[in-house]
């Protein structure tokens, strides 16, 4: 057999391997304890260990939020340095593991509250990448990863028999296409904006699809699928799972065949004592996204000295023998490339699935990022008013080509277009100065369903030509504040219960309206406006050089959006879905 290879875990007439996994794991487990327990008795009287200058006499407390997948493993592993005496600088370390959801804590420290923990170990380094993106973020540092586990795809037995498994293999963007397929089967995940295994995976679908023709279309489409059967956990995913294995085939039944799933949510599923029929992991061919752990100090600035080495004792204690026996045992990779082949098997992978392709670049801040933006807009359905800069600097040319700012804007525009669903309602405004008698705006499309009308008059068909047909205005200036009070008046009066409701207004300078209102009135009045039972947030994108970042930021937080600079058109449409995820964040929990 081969470095990777598994032995035949079907053989006829042999047990499936994961029902007697469950029993050998309870087993490991009061081995695991009786080895703790022997272990310090002989400690004790070896004299290794005094009673007479006992632990609770002198310790050092260090509390760990931790992502409730890894959460027991490390409370094991607190328990067993207690139960061993092990020491920081003499004292004894004294670890209590909390388990919070990752994305939960992350919105927490993004907003710059005080934590009652020192350490946080969240599923991914997305979310420690997320609140580094806030300035007013409590600071986290991340010092390595203690552990991992890939994403795969886990689909009951007899349709992972109707896919192929484990011979056939698929690409992402495939097992998705499987699913969606002729309502083959049904694909159920973990909310991406709560779930770095379902966040991963989207991410993964979206840069698969990248590039190909219609891949943003595809790409939402998916997302759009997979909206409809999302869950807010792994537990409540895996409830979703069909009760009886005699229907496990039929989409119809209202449940899922095919989960999003960690190899780990899977390991733990197949060796539960209760945890009903075992599940068969596909592992797509062109790689598995990694959870990855990361080992993250909170406020590393604050903490005393004691508590700073307490921490790292307990981070290097992670790195030892014992310790990654019990991460391994709670089917936690210690080793992404080189996993166990019967925690593989446990998890219900099999030869010749990859299971050791993994994905370097997963969690990579920009796929995480247009990601969770596309799914904001999937899943809540948008409302958004696209206001452009029309004004005669949008003539000038890119640095590094022929192209103008308008030539390139109008192309990341079309792009975004292609993110959205028939569904979503999009529209367009240009502006610049006094276009419409004296007004410095006009309205070339308004805000409506894209999949409105004939075929060949749909409003997506207008909104490309509107798009195409943007062009500078000559000698035209800036009129920026008048317009955004305007286009947030109508957006704030057409608001959309239920959908994803925003201004986008892109600009490529200050405002150079002398005749307009000034910025502070413009502040004061959209903070008049914005309704936080009514969210419509304003997302001001500063593009190129002679734009003022400050500016649009300080306009686009008086409504609850946030101002974002791109030193060029093309970077656009990633600005958008940035903001867009930012703006989102609040209406997760």
């Amino acid at each position: 057999m081969g470095r990777h290879s598994l032995p035949d875990a079907r053989r006829a007439g042999s047990a499936d391997p994961r029902v007697r996994a469950r029993r050998r794991n309870t087993a490991l487990a009061t081995a695991l304890v009786l080895t703790v327990v022997g272990g310090t008795a002989a400690a004790v009287r070896g004299g290794l260990f005094s009673f007479e200058s006992s632990c609770d006499d002198d310790t050092v407390r260090i509390e760990v939020a931790a992502s409730p997948d890894i959460a027991p493993a490390l409370r094991a592993v607190a328990e067993d340095a207690r139960a061993k005496d092990v020491t920081s600088d003499g004292r004894c370390l004294d670890v209590h593991v909390t388990a919070r959801e990752s994305y939960k804590v992350a919105a927490a420290l993004g907003a710059g509250e005080k934590s009652a923990a020192q350490v946080w170990v969240p599923d991914s380094d997305a979310w420690v990448e997320r609140v580094g993106d806030t300035s007013a973020a409590t600071p986290v540092t991340s010092l390595g990863n203690v552990a991992s586990t890939p994403v795969g795809v886990a689909v009951v037995p007899s349709a992972a028999r109707t896919l192929g498994w484990p011979a056939k293999t698929y690409t992402w963007t495939e097992l998705a296409g499987e699913t969606k397929a002729a309502g083959k089967l049904s694909l159920g995940t973990v909310d991406p904006a709560r779930s770095s295994t379902g966040l991963l995976a989207l991410a993964r679908i979206g840069a698969a699809t990248s590039g190909t023709k219609d891949g943003d279309i595809r790409a939402a489409a998916l997302a759009k699928t997979l909206s409809q059967h999302t869950s807010e956990s792994d537990a409540q995913l895996l409830a979703t799972l069909p009760r009886d294995t005699r229907d496990d085939t039929q989409s119809g039944s209202g449940r899922n065949q095919a989960l999003i799933l960690s190899e780990q949510a899977a390991f733990a599923h197949n060796t539960a004592q209760d945890g009903g029929p075992g599940l068969d992991l596909f592992y797509p061919k062109d790689g598995s996204p990694l959870l990855d752990y990361p080992y993250t100090l909170i406020d590393e600035p604050g903490l005393s000295t004691d508590q700073g080495r307490a921490a790292l004792r307990f981070m290097t204690l992670l790195g030892e023998p014992a310790p990654r026996q019990f991460l391994r045992m709670f089917g936690f990779r210690t080793d992404p490339e080189s996993p166990a082949a019967t925690l593989v098997a446990e998890a219900g992978g099999r030869a010749p699935q990859p299971y050791a392709r993994i994905l370097d670049d997963s969690a990579s801040k920009g796929a995480v990022q247009e990601a969770l933006g596309m799914w904001t807009i999937t899943v809540e359905r948008a409302r958004i008013t696209t206001v452009v800069d029309a004004s005669s600097s949008m003539a000038e040319p890119v640095p590094g080509g022929d192209r103008s700012r308008m030539d390139v804007t109008k192309e990341s525009l079309l792009q975004a277009l292609a993110t959205f669903t028939d569904e979503d309602e999009i529209g367009l405004w240009k502006f610049s100065t006094k276009l419409d008698g004296d007004k410095d705006y006009r309205v070339l499309v308004p805000t409506g369903r894209l999949g409105a009308g004939k075929k060949k008059t749909d409003r997506r068909t207008k909104l490309a030509a509107a798009f195409k047909s943007l062009e500078p205005v000559p000698h035209g200036e800036t009129g920026l504040y008048d317009t955004t009070l305007a286009a947030y008046k109508a957006a704030v009066a057409s608001y959309a219960k239920g959908r994803f409701n925003a201004v986008v207004v892109l600009t490529d300078g200050v405002n150079r309206d002398p005749g307009s209102i000034s910025r502070a009135d413009l502040v004061s009045e959209l903070q008049k406006l914005a309704d936080p039972e009514r969210p419509v947030p304003l997302i001001a994108i500063a593009v190129g050089p002679d734009s003022d970042r400050r500016e649009v930021d300080q306009i686009a937080r008086a409504t609850g959006g946030s101002g974002q600079r791109v030193n060029e058109p093309s970077q656009i449409h990633a600005a958008m879905l940035k903001a867009i995820t930012a703006a989102g964040v609040g209406t997760t929990d």
